[in-house]
């Protein structure tokens, strides 16, 4: 199956997975895979009208399934209201508790559809006014959330990534933040449409994150910013926003470094920032489905995998919301450490039921099939020479 990057319109502005070992909370020393996970699911007959969208045709499935965590920290919404001709769906991806989920769940949605003017601007064609706005609603949640944590208090260390996605009929609108992902199918060739902000790596985006944070005044030790967080945008995270002094004072206090290494930092700007990537891409009528799913599906199935997995799902059986609910299960299956939580978007373009398997490309297989004969041939012809 092939694994194409998309020309995408897509304009990076100027969190937590914790480190390449993925350790956002502690993980249960004693957690047994054989116990059912905590699920949360959201059904759509396969055979009912699209309820919960504006746009025809769309079926939707989501699930979360709670991993080998202390506690659930994910959530996703789905909604179709106030955004004419496009749906809304997100995937949040919290950390250091569940505050920041619980705030962003309904506040990230009203201010989305409020800078976006009902839709308005996603039916337009100027992309920079999409952009703008979007990055203008993503930093008032951030603005509002840091406040909302600076007088709760209980959490005040909380943060949580988010990746959202509006789906239309003809285009697909990604504003993301964190490391969930957004994978579309499009005939069974898999397109990747968004990077992972993480502190790590030798991707363009992690190099980018790398520098920008070292710029702000930070350092990064194994993966993590200031040895404790391992993405590079979220909601909340105060300690890297507001209350950097006060990480400082903390860290020398818990010994986690010296009181001469504090008073030589200096901080330029946040480390974690909530200004989101934001792309555009079309839909033909090549595209069949749209997985967006947390990092606890992706660390342990590749895109290619994912896709494969949800097209085999849709040919059996046609229902959405199974085989959303089987892939999260497959992740947990693997000893994923994280919770998995998954939207799919049917797109309505693909009669399941009836589509024809592909052809396997015979002459191409012939070519390598004797390509494979005429290099062992060669090599054991060398051998005896060498004999």
């Amino acid at each position: 199956m092939a694994l194409l990057r998309p020309q995408l319109e897509r304009f990076p502005s100027t969190k937590l997975h914790y480190g390449p070992s993925s350790t956002k909370t502690p993980i249960r020393n004693n957690y047994s895979f054989a116990t059912r996970p905590k699920s949360q699911c959201s059904a759509i007959a396969i055979d009912a009208p699209s309820s919960l969208t504006d746009v025809a045709g769309i079926r939707w499935g989501s699930t979360s399934l709670q991993g080998p965590r202390e506690e659930m920290e994910d959530d996703l919404v789905i909604r179709s209201d106030g955004l004419e001709g496009f749906s809304f769906a997100a995937v949040f991806d919290g950390h250091a508790g569940f505050s920041s989920v619980k705030f962003l769940r309904d506040e990230l949605y009203k201010e989305c559809v409020a800078a976006l003017q009902g839709g308005l601007l996603l039916n337009g064609k100027d992309f920079n006014a999409i952009r703008k706005a979007l990055e203008e609603a993503f930093e008032s949640v951030d603005a509002k959330l840091l406040n909302w944590l600076e007088k709760d208090g209980e959490q005040d260390e909380s943060g949580s990534t988010a990746t959202v996605i509006f789906v239309g009929n003809e285009k697909l609108v990604i504003s993301h933040i964190g490391d969930s992902s957004v994978v579309l199918s499009r005939s069974g060739n898999v397109e990747v449409l968004n990077d992972a902000h993480r502190p790590y790596g030798n991707n363009k985006v992690s190099l980018q994150e790398i520098r920008r944070i070292r710029e702000a005044g930070g350092w990064i030790v194994n993966g993590r910013i200031c040895g404790d967080i391992a993405v590079s945008r979220a909601f909340g995270d105060m300690r890297f926003k507001t209350k950097k002094k006060e990480m400082l004072e903390k860290g020398v206090e818990e010994g986690r470094w010296s009181e001469k290494f504090s008073s030589r930092v200096q901080f330029n700007g946040d480390l974690v920032i909530a200004s989101p990537e934001v792309y555009r891409i079309a839909l033909g009528s090549d595209a069949e489905f749209v997985i967006l799913a947390s990092d606890g599906l992706w660390d342990y199935m590749n895109s290619s995998d994912a896709v494969a997995f949800v097209r085999n799902q849709l040919r059996k059986h046609g229902d959405v919301q199974l085989a959303c609910e089987e892939l999260a299960r497959t992740a947990i299956d693997r000893r994923t450490q994280d919770n998995v939580s998954i939207i799919i978007a049917d797109l309505g373009r693909t009669d399941w039921q009836n589509l024809p398997l592909k052809r396997q490309n015979v002459v191409y297989e012939l070519g390598q099939a004797f390509a494979t004969i005429g290099i062992v041939s060669l090599g054991i012809w060398m051998s005896s020479l060498l004999s």
